[in-house]
């Protein structure tokens, strides 16, 4: 019998995929990428047309070995990574190693690459038998973006730890993310609210229930009230008096459903409904497509590929879900022909949309099988792919206006109801909306809007209406509010993709591992839900705007952004795309070179007296950022006082007492709590009675402890000699310990428990997993 054999990138896919196909076919897993640039030099040749100098990753050479092994055995190899960029050179440069060895499989063409969008028998069988090429138009795309990203992390990172900080690395694409949330907080700050007043009646008529109807217009006018002043005078000729309705405009309105999931929208609208960030988002649905077990059908693929920017989805896909609609909501609920949407001109659509594999596998019927995140993103997909072929909802909007009789000026109060008379999509999918606070006076149909969704009385034109009395009101049935304007809101991460999707910053596939790896670098951190430059990132903002103003420049970004596009279309050969960017980063880089950074800047001795020895105190820079510092930490005694500050709009220096932030934990000495402190070692817990009492433990880090049975927390501790090391807090029962901090997160690639952090002066800071095996890395 002839046999085949498949590379795949994940275990969990092989898995899959070796379950619908027969005893001819082997499938193994590459885990990730095999090949990538050097981690200990540059490796990429700048005088030779950026030529990258690839190298196997640690840990996959006896990967790549077993996979040569099983290919000289195989009549036909099927290169099966995702249907991506990222996929496109790891079959590349698989095909190179084997290739390398059996120069008679190339010229024989038993080497192929084949797509799978959906991880479904159909498909696979589908794609095995027309197998095509490798797209080196996809790989040159990789591969020029590959080669910027080390260009700026390699030598940008070099120059952000001379001028400001060890450790710290910078980003092509992340610099402009953080350039974005920093002029946000910047706005913030220099914001200033405008005070404004809404008037609201309570009105009744002939037929119940009773309405608010909020001042719309004055004389003709929009109503612009300022101040309590001419609130107050308005309330006062308005009371009392008897109201009537002017005029009554019903109309029928469509609420048409919303495309299929794009990426993007998939990621924003998990973070709206489900609180899930982008990688958490991305992570859950390459699960979903890679296979999930489901009882007696075992591994099944349940979504299609989950990067993607097309909202188009095939005939049978939309056959499908004609039918699930019919079956479970009849014919109303199905439009005469099936839905089609548009594609935004930059869209590269090589995928369809992210949609189940199947619709009539709707999320209960599996959801015993499911992990609770797992889910609940599978059945917002579900939902909006099935709400996305449905008919549009049917509204009846009411607004009527009223006037108050005998006023000298003529007030017309508005009041809008929306009832829903036929459902349609909606009864499946609503589409979330972020909500922001105005940094304007809102228009009084604007301030309307949250009213939208109730019913009016039925009443007619010249009816008469009167004021009702509520308790607590100071004029019956009359309420003055004051509001304040608000400052932009701060990105949370829907807003940020949405922005960054509007500017053209990025791609898809891309956005989850911009706003993570920021986190992560410490730029920024997240705060009831929003995202808040740190001190270091404005920090970093600030000597990248001054350094690399074009660099970071949104439109240059976007473009470059779409030379990248038209590198992947075969339009542009990749070495002048890098070029393009190289030259004028080049020039930018000899520039920056000759700013001063917050190392070269000596800050002067502020007025501020050390309060153990009375010393003026001196504004340091640290891994978190600026703080004061008792110069005698040098002295004899030495004082090692510091204290947090911020700075005034003044000028002016401001101490900010330092928050110990008190844990459930009791002191085992004493019965005192404990309490979480910083020291020049980082986070540890203390006891509250400090110095009658000196108990300290180290900080949990939020990670398990891996040996089997265990159930220890890994924490931080120090040699002897003071060298950092992690190791299980149930030492010495459990004696699990190494070199690199943990990082809570699971790998995506080989499901590990925890990545590690890896930090050089090459690389900068990296995450990755600790299986080498794996060879997982998201790049500095």
């Amino acid at each position: 019998m002839a046999k085949s054999l498949i590379i795949v990138e994940s275990p969990t896919k092989a898995k899959t995929i070796t379950k619908y196909l027969g005893r001819g076919y082997t499938v193994m897993a590459s885990v990730g990428h095999v090949k990538d640039l050097p981690t200990s030099k540059l490796g990429v040749d700048l005088e030779n047309d950026f030529e990258p100098q690839y190298v196997t990753i640690k840990g996959k050479s006896k990967v790549l070995a077993e996979i040569k092994k099983k290919a000289e055995d195989a009549d036909k190899v099927f290169l099966a990574p995702d249907p991506d960029r990222e996929g496109e050179a790891i079959a590349w440069h698989i095909a190179q190693e084997l290739n390398g060895k059996a120069k008679k499989r190339k010229k024989d063409g038993k080497v192929f690459r084949v797509l799978f969008n959906e991880i479904t028998e159909s498909a696979i069988k589908r794609a095995l038998q027309s197998p095509g090429e490798i797209d080196m138009k996809l790989v040159n795309a990789q591969q020029a973006r590959r080669v910027l990203d080390r260009i700026v992390g390699y030598q940008g990172s070099q120059l952000l730890w001379n001028k400001v900080r060890r450790g710290l690395s910078m980003g092509r694409v992340q610099s402009v993310a953080v350039r974005l949330i920093c002029e946000r907080e910047a706005e913030r700050e220099a914001f200033r609210p405008e005070e404004y007043w809404s008037i609201t009646a309570l009105l009744a008529g002939a037929n119940p229930p009773s309405f608010d109807a909020k001042l719309h217009s004055i004389n003709g006018e929009e109503a612009s009230i300022e101040n309590g002043e001419q609130a107050a005078r308005i309330v006062q000729a308005v009371d009392g008096k008897t109201f009537v309705v002017e005029s009554i405009e019903r109309r029928e309105k469509k609420r048409n459903p919303v495309a299929p999931f794009i990426t993007s929208r998939l990621q924003q609208e998990a973070a709206r409904k489900l609180h899930f960030s982008p990688k958490k988002t991305m992570t859950l649905a390459q699960q979903l497509y890679e296979g999930v077990e489901i009882g007696t059908e075992g591994p099944t693929g349940l979504i299609t590929y989950m990067r993607t920017d097309s909202p188009r989805i095939s005939n049978e896909a939309m056959a499908e879900a004609r039918d699930v609609i019919q079956a479970r909501f009849g014919a109303d609920y199905l439009p005469a022909t099936p839905n089609v949407y548009k594609t935004s001109k930059a869209a590269q659509e090589a995928h369809e949309a992210v949609r189940p594999t199947s619709a009539a596998r709707d999320p209960e019927s599996i959801r015993q099988y499911l992990e609770p995140d797992q889910y609940n993103l599978y059945k917002l997909i579900w939902n909006r792919f099935i709400a996305s072929q449905m008919v549009p909802a049917i509204l009846d909007v009411t607004r009527i206006d009223s006037t108050p009789v005998g006023t000298k000026d003529k007030y017309i109060f508005r009041s809008t109801g929306t009832v829903v008379k036929f459902p349609g999509h909606t009864a499946v999918y609503m589409e979330g909306v972020d909500k922001e606070a105005p940094t304007h006076k809102p228009k009084a149909d604007q301030e309307a809007e949250d009213d939208n969704e109730r019913q009016l009385p039925t009443l007619s034109e010249g009816e008469h209406l009167r004021l009702v009395a509520q308790e607590g009101q100071t004029v019956p049935g009359l309420t003055s509010k004051q509001h304040f304007t608000q400052p932009p809101p701060r990105y949370n991460e829907a807003l940020l993709i949405k922005e960054l999707e509007e500017k053209g910053i990025g791609r898809p596939s891309t956005y989850a591992a911009i706003i993570s790896t920021i986190q992560d670098r410490k730029y920024v951190e997240k705060i009831e839900g929003r995202l808040v430059p740190t001190e270091t990132g404005k920090t970093v903002n600030d000597f990248l705007l001054k350094g690399f103003p074009e660099l970071i420049n949104v439109d240059f970004t976007s473009h470059l952004e779409e030379q990248l596009d038209e590198v992947e279309e075969g339009t542009k050969p990749w070495v002048d795309a890098v070029r393009d960017f190289y030259n004028p980063f080049t020039r930018e880089m000899e520039r920056a070179k000759t700013i001063p950074g917050p190392k070269d800047t000596v800050e002067p001795p502020t007025d501020i007296p050390c309060e153990k020895c009375g010393r003026m105190m001196e504004i340091k820079w640290g891994r978190n950022g600026k703080f004061l510092a008792c110069p005698g930490y040098k002295a004899d005694p030495p004082c090692k006082n510091t204290q947090n500050f911020e700075k005034l709009p003044d000028g002016t220096i401001k101490i900010v007492p330092k928050q110990e932030l008190t844990t459930d934990q009791k002191c085992e000495k004493c019965g005192s709590p404990m309490v979480v402190k910083s020291g020049r070692f980082g986070k540890f817990i203390a006891c509250s009675a400090y110095p009658e009492c000196k108990t300290t433990k180290p900080l949990a880090l939020g990670v398990k402890c891996p040996q089997p049975g265990c159930g220890g927390d890994l924490v931080q501790k120090r040699t002897r000699k003071g060298r950092s090391f992690y190791a299980c807090s149930r030492y010495p029962q459990c004696e699990f310990a190494l070199w690199d901090r943990p990082v809570a997160k699971s790998c995506p690639t080989c499901q590990a428990p925890f990545l590690i952090e890896k930090v050089s002066k090459q690389a900068g800071r990296s995450v990755q997993c600790r299986n080498e095996d794996c060879g997982y890395r998201e790049a500095g």
